[in-house]
């Protein structure tokens, strides 16, 4: 079974969200932020979360303050901003660090197995996304300037394994 599911991070309300019973879906992990020139790509991740959600789909983003303090708000005002902007219904962790000596988890383990460009490991910017199949393992990893409309036929092509 892949360590994937042995996560449990903190959503955005202070409740355990454990990946677990994320177990036979498809999941796009995404470091997100609200004061970020990507920040636009919030109204795409929620229109392919809506897409398919139905058919075992799920968005899991992770506020990040790392990349130009371009989340400095609190979970709550995040969580508001996301919501009244961009109509946001899919998970929403606590705000973490992906990258350095106080890198969640979660992260560590996403950049160790799927590396990004030249074998770089860290996370260059908000809105980087990694694809995780039906048996939690990385699928793919995307840069920032991949927007989520364009990995639709990945999402596609996973969901019906």
């Amino acid at each position: 079974m892949s360590k994937f599911y042995d996560f449990t991070p903190t959503d955005n309300t202070g409740k355990p969200f454990p990946f677990a019973d994320l177990k036979g879906k498809v999941v796009l992990v995404v470091n997100t932020a609200s004061k970020c020139g990507f920040t636009k790509q919030y109204a795409e991740l929620e229109q392919i979360y809506e897409k398919y959600k139905d058919q075992g789909f799920v968005i899991v983003g992770f506020p990040c303050n790392q990349f130009g303090h371009q989340e400095p708000g609190s979970a709550e005002e995040i969580a508001t901003f996301c919501k009244v902007n961009f109509g946001v219904t899919f998970p929403l962790m606590k705000k973490i660090d992906v990258n350095g000596t106080n890198a969640d988890p979660i992260y560590v383990w996403l950049k160790d197995q799927k590396p990004g460009l030249l074998g770089f490991k860290g996370i260059k910017w908000n809105f980087e996304k990694f694809l995780i199949n039906k048996k939690g393992e990385v699928f793919q990893r995307y840069s920032s300037v991949k927007t989520p409309g364009n990995i639709s036929e990945d999402i596609e092509k996973l969901l019906k394994q």
